[in-house]
């Protein structure tokens, strides 16, 4: 049933029109003509390689920011364990 109805939708669509692209000469990544484009900051250099501080500040600002939710799920799954060895029992 479900096919013939398929046959009779697909009989009356039409063909689709083909779409004609003009290329005017500009690409997506020319961005040189976008007003307002953010200027580079002041503090940006080009040739400036990470110090081991550098890394360091930003190894543990990340771990800062992820030991809570580390602990939260290592609690969760600790009482799971203990739910389950009980009912196992």
């Amino acid at each position: 049933m479900s096919l013939i109805w398929w046959k009779i939708i697909m009989s009356k669509k039409k063909d689709k029109e083909k779409v004609i692209y003009y290329d005017d000469g500009s690409t997506i990544s020319d961005m040189s003509g976008v007003q307002g484009a953010k200027k580079k900051d002041k503090y940006y250099r080009t040739n400036y390689q990470s110090t081991w501080k550098d890394k360091a500040k930003t190894f543990f600002n990340a771990m800062k920011m992820m030991i809570i939710p580390c602990v939260i799920a290592l609690l969760v799954l600790s009482i799971l364990f203990m739910v389950f060895s009980l009912l196992a029992k």
